[in-house]
Protein backbone atom coordinates (compact mmCIF):
# COMPACT_ATOMS: atom_id res chain seq x y z
CA UNK A 1 0.00 0.00 0.00
CA UNK A 2 1.55 3.37 -0.86
CA UNK A 3 2.19 5.96 1.88
CA UNK A 4 -0.57 9.28 1.34
CA UNK A 5 2.54 11.40 1.42
CA UNK A 6 4.33 9.51 -1.58
CA UNK A 7 4.35 11.26 -4.80
CA UNK A 8 2.77 9.21 -7.88
CA UNK A 9 3.03 12.23 -10.43
CA UNK A 10 4.52 15.55 -10.58
CA UNK A 11 4.61 18.01 -13.25
CA UNK A 12 2.62 20.48 -15.50
CA UNK A 13 -1.00 21.07 -15.99
CA UNK A 14 -3.32 24.20 -16.47
CA UNK A 15 -6.42 24.66 -14.33
CA UNK A 16 -9.79 27.02 -16.12
CA UNK A 17 -9.94 30.31 -13.46
CA UNK A 18 -13.25 30.90 -12.23
CA UNK A 19 -13.36 34.29 -13.12
CA UNK A 20 -15.52 35.92 -16.33
CA UNK A 21 -12.80 35.47 -18.49
CA UNK A 22 -11.85 31.80 -17.79
CA UNK A 23 -8.37 31.92 -18.51
CA UNK A 24 -6.20 28.61 -18.28
CA UNK A 25 -3.44 29.28 -15.40
CA UNK A 26 -0.39 26.77 -15.29
CA UNK A 27 0.00 25.17 -12.07
CA UNK A 28 2.67 22.36 -10.90
CA UNK A 29 0.35 19.43 -10.11
CA UNK A 30 1.66 16.95 -7.59
CA UNK A 31 -0.32 13.68 -6.97
CA UNK A 32 -0.44 11.32 -4.01
CA UNK A 33 -2.49 8.86 -2.78
CA UNK A 34 -4.82 10.75 -1.21
CA UNK A 35 -4.76 14.15 -3.24
CA UNK A 36 -3.82 16.38 -6.20
CA UNK A 37 -1.90 19.61 -5.12
CA UNK A 38 -2.05 22.27 -7.52
CA UNK A 39 0.58 25.46 -6.57
CA UNK A 40 0.69 28.10 -8.27
CA UNK A 41 3.17 30.08 -10.37
CA UNK A 42 3.35 32.16 -7.73
CA UNK A 43 5.68 30.96 -4.88
CA UNK A 44 4.29 33.09 -2.00
CA UNK A 45 0.95 31.48 -2.81
CA UNK A 46 -0.46 28.27 -0.88
CA UNK A 47 -1.25 25.12 -2.82
CA UNK A 48 -5.15 24.53 -3.59
CA UNK A 49 -5.98 20.65 -2.10
CA UNK A 50 -7.91 18.72 -4.05
CA UNK A 51 -8.75 15.64 -1.64
CA UNK A 52 -9.87 12.35 -3.13
CA UNK A 53 -12.46 12.14 -0.35
CA UNK A 54 -14.36 14.95 -1.89
CA UNK A 55 -14.04 14.04 -5.36
CA UNK A 56 -16.45 12.11 -7.30
CA UNK A 57 -14.91 11.26 -10.52
CA UNK A 58 -12.33 12.68 -13.78
CA UNK A 59 -15.09 13.11 -16.50
CA UNK A 60 -15.32 14.55 -19.59
CA UNK A 61 -12.11 13.35 -21.43
CA UNK A 62 -11.26 14.86 -25.04
CA UNK A 63 -8.13 14.72 -26.97
CA UNK A 64 -7.07 17.82 -29.21
CA UNK A 65 -4.03 18.02 -31.20
CA UNK A 66 -2.14 19.44 -28.37
CA UNK A 67 -4.38 19.03 -25.63
CA UNK A 68 -6.06 16.28 -23.49
CA UNK A 69 -9.08 18.48 -21.41
CA UNK A 70 -10.86 17.04 -18.68
CA UNK A 71 -13.31 17.65 -15.55
CA UNK A 72 -12.75 16.89 -12.06
CA UNK A 73 -16.71 16.50 -10.67
CA UNK A 74 -16.28 17.53 -6.43
CA UNK A 75 -18.60 15.50 -4.18
CA UNK A 76 -21.03 18.75 -4.02
CA UNK A 77 -21.12 18.45 -8.01
CA UNK A 78 -18.80 21.30 -8.78
CA UNK A 79 -16.67 21.36 -11.63
CA UNK A 80 -13.28 21.98 -12.37
CA UNK A 81 -11.60 21.89 -15.85
CA UNK A 82 -8.82 21.08 -16.41
CA UNK A 83 -6.37 20.71 -19.61
CA UNK A 84 -2.67 19.11 -20.36
CA UNK A 85 -0.45 18.19 -22.82
CA UNK A 86 -1.54 15.16 -24.67
CA UNK A 87 1.32 13.33 -24.12
CA UNK A 88 1.48 13.54 -20.07
CA UNK A 89 -1.80 11.82 -19.48
CA UNK A 90 -2.52 13.43 -16.02
CA UNK A 91 -6.09 12.35 -16.56
CA UNK A 92 -5.37 8.95 -16.35
CA UNK A 93 -3.06 9.16 -13.48
CA UNK A 94 -5.50 11.19 -11.96
CA UNK A 95 -8.71 8.83 -12.30
CA UNK A 96 -6.52 5.81 -11.41
CA UNK A 97 -5.45 7.25 -7.79
CA UNK A 98 -8.86 8.09 -7.43
CA UNK A 99 -10.19 4.60 -7.91
CA UNK A 100 -7.87 3.69 -6.12
CA UNK A 101 -8.26 5.42 -2.82
CA UNK A 102 -12.22 4.91 -3.67
CA UNK A 103 -11.94 1.45 -3.54
CA UNK A 104 -9.72 1.85 -0.40
CA UNK A 105 -12.08 3.85 1.65
CA UNK A 106 -15.30 0.92 0.49
CA UNK A 107 -12.65 -2.60 1.83
CA UNK A 108 -12.06 -0.03 5.24
CA UNK A 109 -15.85 0.61 5.23
CA UNK A 110 -16.94 -3.16 4.53
CA UNK A 111 -14.39 -4.85 7.28
CA UNK A 112 -16.01 -2.28 9.55
CA UNK A 113 -18.89 -3.67 8.96
CA UNK A 114 -17.71 -7.23 9.39
CA UNK A 115 -15.76 -6.52 12.62
CA UNK A 116 -19.05 -5.48 14.09
CA UNK A 117 -20.71 -7.60 16.43
CA UNK A 118 -24.14 -8.60 15.27
CA UNK A 119 -26.78 -7.02 17.68
CA UNK A 120 -28.58 -9.20 20.12
CA UNK A 121 -31.88 -10.56 19.22
CA UNK A 122 -34.61 -9.67 21.13
CA UNK A 123 -35.94 -11.69 23.93
CA UNK A 124 -38.92 -13.32 23.44
CA UNK A 125 -41.79 -12.23 25.80
CA UNK A 126 -42.13 -14.72 29.09
CA UNK A 127 -46.14 -15.98 28.06
CA UNK A 128 -44.59 -17.37 24.55
CA UNK A 129 -41.16 -18.89 26.22
CA UNK A 130 -41.80 -22.71 26.40
CA UNK A 131 -40.20 -24.23 29.92
CA UNK A 132 -37.16 -26.10 29.15
CA UNK A 133 -38.21 -28.82 31.80
CA UNK A 134 -41.54 -30.05 33.02
CA UNK A 135 -42.96 -28.64 36.02
CA UNK A 136 -42.90 -30.60 39.37
CA UNK A 137 -45.60 -33.10 40.00
CA UNK A 138 -47.20 -32.59 43.44
CA UNK A 139 -45.63 -36.00 45.71
CA UNK A 140 -48.33 -37.72 47.15
CA UNK A 141 -48.68 -37.54 50.90
CA UNK A 142 -47.71 -40.37 53.07
CA UNK A 143 -50.32 -41.42 56.04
Amino acid sequence: MKSPDEVLREGELEKRSDSLFQLWKKKRGVLTSDRLSLFPASPRARPKELRFHSLLKVDCVERTGKYVYFTIVTTDRKEIDFRCAGESCWNAAIALALIDFQNRRALQGFRSRQERPAPAAPAAPAEAAEPSDPSPQPQPRTP
